[in-house]
């Protein structure tokens, strides 16, 4: 985003983005292999083969919060956390918006790790050994990889993605073909209905918080570059299906495995455990694919990430924002691979709750939007050095939400006093703050309007 208007619109020139950009945009960044999981974690649940269906179907539709909040910025050329002032306030705003930079770059350097994990398998093929050496190179040949696409504008980018979205979502769909008759379709039409309290629920709430309400953040940040005369049901569409698509067959797939690799979903390493269920001959095609599977996604989160560094005010050269995302996209990594492997699971743990601080800013985004910004967004409030530094409506909301989402959640080193029953070991405590965030902006926005009309 060029400087235009204290950097807070996309430049007209820009704006010449067609839907079928977001379409494979969001198609890209779904189609990694490693979506089988997901699947496999809903049969986890004791879920039937309906049920998982079902479940996987409804875990993917969150992508609708994606598709609402990518008609809000081609609606107003604005990125995601640049509106996002107008809900918290030009100094509100910093904390969830740190969050969810740190939240992006977070999981681009996991998955940076599980790219560099790939490579290491791939070599092993062509019977290089593993060391240190050769476990350094790969990871600087996937961050290079990764690096390389800051350096595309955003028609660029679109062209990359579809790219991807052609050759390895092809290859994502012949590995697939290739596994699915492994399926013992007898267990598979045999497994009972699970609970749908105890059960069901708690593994869409799962899909639901590393899927759409994840990928929220980020939204704006490609459709702002949208043509003003796109139709919203077509941004609406674009994203949705681009998005479903990929990942309700992947996840379906992994229904399907479920039954024949039954720990995919437990496993450190499941991409070893895919691989040595295909035939050895398409080895390489298979990690090929899984490493271009996984790029799609790091490219979104690396952008976003430079968007959201800039709504930050912090205000440096694309030179220099690259800089800063490399070193720590190859610094957590190198920490893991080469000092403390453990770090990875408490660092994806401590990722995953922060995804409480981001279902309750979403919440409040569109809750603002709702009810105050439908007719667009006044400049004014966007301004870094305007007098909207706090909005207390959004503030309160979020905060509440947040609180009571971690009340209601647990991890291996936090537990919230509320975190049992159906609330333990998922992620239904971010649906809850999600939900609670948005009810406490209703009652305190009646509460508001009401109070100004008396006066």
């Amino acid at each position: 985003m060029t400087e235009n208007k204290n950097m807070i619109t996309v430049p007209s020139e820009e704006r010449i983005g067609k839907p079928n950009d977001l379409f494979f945009i969001w198609f890209a960044a779904n189609i990694g292999i490693l979506g089988v999981v997901y699947g496999a974690m809903i049969v986890g649940f004791q879920l039937s083969f309906i049920q998982s269906t079902l479940a996987a179907l409804i875990a993917a539709l969150s992508f609708i919060l994606v598709g609402y909040i990518s008609v809000i910025g081609k609606k107003n050329g604005i990125t995601t956390f640049m509106l996002s002032r107008a809900a918290f306030g030009t100094k509100g705003n910093w904390i969830p918006n740190f969050l969810g930079w740190l939240n992006l770059v977070g999981w681009l350097s996991v998955n940076v790790v599980t790219g560099t994990l790939i490579l290491l398998s791939l070599a092993t093929i062509f019977h290089i050994d593993q060391n240190s050496t050769i476990t350094l190179i790969c990871l600087l040949i996937f961050a290079t990889l990764v690096l390389l696409s800051g350096l595309l504008n955003q028609q660029q980018l679109a062209k990359l993605q579809t790219f991807f979205t052609y050759v390895f979502g092809g290859l994502t769909l012949i590995i697939l073909v290739i596994l699915i008759p492994q399926t013992d379709f007898q267990q598979l039409f045999s497994m009972p209905n699970g609970s749908w309290l105890k059960g069901f629920l708690p593994a869409v709430s799962i899909i639901m918080a590393g899927t759409g309400i994840s990928w929220s953040i980020a939204g704006a940040d490609y459709s702002a570059y949208q043509s003003p005369t796109n139709k919203n049901n077509a941004i609406m569409f674009s994203v949705l299906f681009g998005a479903i698509i990929p990942l309700f067959v992947i996840m379906f797939v992994g229904i399907l495995l479920s039954t024949s690799l039954p720990n995919i979903a437990t496993s450190a390493n499941p991409i070893d455990v895919i691989a040595h269920a295909l035939p050895s001959w398409i080895s390489v095609i298979y990690f090929i694919t899984a490493v271009g599977g996984l790029i799609p996604q790091c490219i979104i989160s690396l952008k976003s990430a430079r968007v959201n560094l800039e709504t930050l005010n912090i205000q440096v050269s694309n030179q220099v924002s690259l800089m800063i995302h490399g070193a720590i996209m190859i610094l957590i990594p190198v920490y893991v691979l080469f000092i403390s492997q453990d770090f990875l699971y408490n660092f994806q743990l401590f990722l995953g709750l922060l995804g409480i601080g981001i279902a309750s800013w979403a919440a409040v985004f569109i809750a603002d939007y709702y009810f105050n910004r439908k007719s667009g967004y006044d400049l004014k409030l966007l301004e870094p050095k305007g007098s909207h530094s706090f909005n207390k409506t959004g503030i309160i909301s979020w905060s509440i939400g947040v609180i009571i989402g971690f009340l209601f959640t647990n991890t291996d080193f936090f537990s919230g006093p509320f975190a049992v029953g159906i609330f333990r070991d998922n992620s239904l405590g971010l649906l809850l703050a999600f939900i609670c965030s948005y009810i406490a902006y209703v009652l305190i926005h009646l509460f508001m309007s009401d109070r100004r009309e008396n006066e």
